[in-house]
């Protein structure tokens, strides 16, 4: 009689399903790490600027596609090595490319004043009202010296149509009567601008609030020298 020994034939396959386990294991805790999803802003302002990972895969459903989604997760690992940590939580914040944050200046001077508390009259880190803040931003980003006040900025700018905004157009507010409040719109309804509530942070021109108030949006084209800061 003779007698086969199948223990090899055993280890290869244990070996196999180890690894097999190991790969869904650690693609499974890169999934979990991409879930957030950039559309509730108020829960993501202390996202840090050196995040790793902020792209959630394309695959929503509860099938796992390993070597697609692995693929996938490898090209996301290498887009992200090559840009920036602002450009990475902005992209998250916007819901937007990573590849697709262009302006440095612009989200540079945003994430310098970001988090800093609303103060009525402010104008420093300390606190900063709306309008000194887009000023600052509008001087450090496109060396554009802009009136002081909210009521002054919106005087000055051509009027745009909210369907046509674009990257550095003003977005004006009526929160206590009148011209009162104002922002810098980014895209896809996003604006930054230094709210009461928050300090300065990102918001969105279909939020009900902003939607209730909103007046209109300016375009700045006047040159720089005809508009001195008191």
């Amino acid at each position: 009689m003779s007698y086969t020994c199948k223990a090899p034939i055993l280890r290869m396959k244990n070996l196999k399903i180890t690894l097999i386990a190991s790969c869904l294991c650690a693609f499974s805790t890169l999934h979990l790490q991409a879930q957030f999803k950039p559309r509730f802003i108020a829960n993501i302002s202390t996202i840090p600027t050196n995040a790793s990972i902020i792209y959630e895969l394309p695959t929503r459903t509860t099938s796992f596609k390993p070597k697609k989604n692995m693929v996938v997760a490898a090209k996301i690992l290498t887009a992200t090595e090559e840009c920036s940590s602002i450009q990475f939580k902005y992209a998250l914040l916007l819901d937007r490319e990573v590849e697709s944050i262009t302006n440095s200046k612009f989200f540079e001077s945003v994430e310098y004043w970001w988090g800093t508390r609303y103060r009525y009259g402010g104008t420093t880190k300390y606190g900063i009202d709306c309008s000194s803040y887009t000023g600052h931003v509008y001087e450090s980003a496109f060396n554009f010296k802009l009136p002081r006040t909210a009521r002054e900025q919106y005087a000055m700018c051509v009027k745009v149509n909210r369907f046509n905004l674009r990257e550095g157009d003003l977005v004006f507010f009526n929160t206590r009567g009148g011209v009162s409040h104002v922002g810098i719109y980014i895209s896809d309804g996003y604006f930054t601008h230094s709210s009461s509530s928050s300090g300065v942070t990102i918001s969105n021109l279909d939020e009900a609030y902003y939607s209730r108030k909103y007046i209109g949006g300016g375009r700045v084209i006047a040159p720089i020298e005809e508009y001195v800061e008191p």
